[in-house]
């Protein structure tokens, strides 16, 4: 049916015949001459149809906007003058010899030719076929198959193994809440579908395949947001015989070569790391925006003498935090303008947002000061956090003060707002190896410790001996690549002794008979022979959001689900009928 795409027309091919299909795009009627650009999944192009063939002319008339038609004739170059620069084919036209109409459509519910982004996100994903033609839509998914090929053919020629893992597994914890599936065939039992292919291509290096790659669907039952789907893929990938530094190092050259190929970028060669402390020290963050130059300055230590309890309680207590973040030029700032980035810190658990305005403090010192705290400071502290900070007349210095985790997440968020805000980000890629994770966070709630990836990532060796004594203290062989503030990728070196998997189970209080019951499979796997072994997996949706500038993996994803998980072209979740239920020997039991 057809010879070209619409968007491959080009003035080498001037008094061709040619065959085109796809949808109208535009109908234009121009004093008995109708213009129609037709549109296909490789571009536009301008056909004509002249009165001169009253059929083919009358056929022409009814064409819409969707409408599905066929079309042959003669390329040729567009009359001087009226060259569309914005197309790629706008050098030439198709006049054409023959119309057939292969479908007719109704009135879209937006128009594709006229789309404005204040089509709400219901209406998008409802309609999601017709979203799918618009020519950015399709470019994000074009990307995204370039992309996977250029991940494939690069680890192909690495000697990775394409293998695939069950989606019918077992219920084991990682972190968030399983998908279950009811069993038909074993009434009352449950397969789950899976987190991540962790454990699988664990048992796959244990099987001795030593280089494994899966482009996988994974599933998670947790709270969305931008950058979270039930149901999303990820680039997994396991190794034996590396350590960190070597699958690290790999992996770089795998994204290097990816932005090359792709989007003809070049990233840095080696990438920078920075430790988890020192990122959380700096930029209240294990996923720092490098593109913003502003950092956190502890000052708890200036707060000795400051009667002022916000600032005192804070800096007296182990847990808490107290730090100042300079804003350049950020004496200008309004009132109105500073109190809606009190409103956002809160957000993320914060009481207020204290500031001081640097108005002249070269000139007049403390009197060049504006700040409703400044009475409770005294000369001192006002010093030591001006020099500290660096501040110049015209800038403003926020603080924050609270236990370290909110002042981390408020002021770690804040400074990423007002670096975009305030037009002080960089606009290149900034990529980042983070590692030294500790391997454990204590959870206040519960009084345990828990694993702060997963229980399967190796502690350092050195600090094997002191996995019980003083388990807050000892680092893992973690590492997480971000790129301009999103964490892309995350993996480590994994436990390949049974006796050290076996700690940290009991560590994180799961009894012996739980973990044989959860895990017996795997602690089976590891007497046999099971060598060194790490890896990583890269978000393949976030990672394409960024190659693509979206903003959310919703648009970088064929069929996404809603923030409440649904699909509104499908109607998914449903009901199923009593037939259904009663062959899984399930009974729904609504809460009340």
């Amino acid at each position: 049916m057809r010879s070209h795409y619409c968007g491959d027309l080009h003035a080498g091919l001037i008094d061709e015949t040619v065959r085109l299909t796809g949808w109208v795009h535009r109908r234009r009627d121009h004093g008995g001459v109708i213009f129609v650009d037709l549109r296909d999944r490789g571009g536009l192009v301008q056909v004509v149809f002249d009165p001169d063939r009253p059929e083919m002319f009358a056929l022409a008339e009814q064409l819409r906007s969707e409408f599905v038609i066929a079309v042959e004739g003669r390329v040729r170059r567009r009359p001087e003058g009226t060259e569309n620069p914005n197309m790629a084919t706008g050098e030439v036209e198709v006049l054409a010899l023959e119309l057939t109409v292969l479908n007719r459509a109704e009135t879209p519910p937006f128009q594709l030719e006229d789309y404005h982004s204040d089509t709400s996100e219901e209406v998008r994903l409802r309609y999601r076929y017709i979203d799918l033609r618009r020519p950015e839509m399709q470019e994000r998914l074009r990307i995204r198959s370039r992309i996977t090929a250029t991940l494939r053919a690069f680890l192909d020629a690495e000697g990775f193994l394409d293998i695939e893992t069950p989606i019918l597994t077992k219920s084991t914890p990682e972190g968030a809440r399983d998908y279950l599936v009811p069993s038909r065939v074993h009434p009352g039992e449950f397969y789950a579908l899976p987190q991540s292919p962790q454990l699988f291509k664990q048992l796959l290096m244990m099987s001795g395949f030593d280089r494994y790659y899966q482009i996988a669907r994974c599933f998670r039952d947790e709270d969305l947001r931008a950058d979270r789907q039930p149901e999303f893929t990820q680039l997994d990938i396991e190794t034996s015989f590396l350590d960190e530094t070597e699958l690290t190092g790999l992996m770089e050259q795998m994204i290097r070569t990816l932005f090359k190929e792709v989007l003809d970028v070049d990233l840095p060669d080696p990438f920078p790391r920075m430790t988890y402390a020192e990122a959380m020290r700096r930029f209240g963050s294990d996923r720092p925006d490098l593109r913003v130059p502003l950092e956190l300055v502890d000052v708890a230590d200036l707060m000795d003498e400051v009667e002022f309890k916000v600032f005192a309680g804070p800096a007296a207590d182990p847990e808490g935090r107290v730090v100042a973040l300079r804003l350049p030029g950020g004496a200008e700032l309004s009132r109105k303008e500073i109190d809606d980035y009190t409103k956002f810190v809160g957000i993320y658990g914060a009481k207020g947002l204290a500031y001081v305005k640097v108005n002249d403090w070269a000139g007049q010192g403390r009197q060049g000061l504006q700040s409703p705290i400044l009475k409770f400071l005294p000369d001192s502290a006002v010093t030591g956090i001006m020099e500290r900070t660096g501040a110049e007349n015209g800038d403003l210095v926020f603080f924050g003060a609270d236990k370290a985790e909110v002042v981390n997440e408020s002021i770690g968020a804040l400074r990423t707002r007002l670096g975009h805000d305030r037009g002080l980000a960089s606009g290149e890629w900034r990529p980042l190896w983070v590692v030294d994770f500790p391997m454990f966070e204590h959870d206040p709630h519960t009084g345990r410790w828990v694993a702060l990836h997963h229980p399967f990532t190796a502690p350092k060796e050195d600090q094997l001996e002191r996995l019980e004594s003083d388990p807050g203290g000892v680092e893992s062989r973690a590492y997480d690549l971000v790129l301009n503030g999103t964490e892309v990728g995350g993996g480590s070196i994994r436990i390949h002794r049974e006796d050290v998997q076996r700690r940290i189970f009991r560590l994180l209080k799961i009894a012996d008979e739980d973990a044989e019951a959860r895990f017996g499979f795997l602690l089976k796997a590891l007497k046999y022979g099971c060598p060194p072994h790490g890896g990583i997996a890269f978000g393949l949706d976030r990672l394409v959001m960024l190659m693509t500038g979206s903003q959310s993996i919703r648009d970088v994803m064929a069929f996404p689900k809603t923030q409440t998980a649904s699909c509104l072209l499908t109607d998914a979740p449903s009901a199923v009928d009593e037939a259904q239920l009663h062959e899984l020997a399930l009974r729904i039991r609504l809460r009340a």
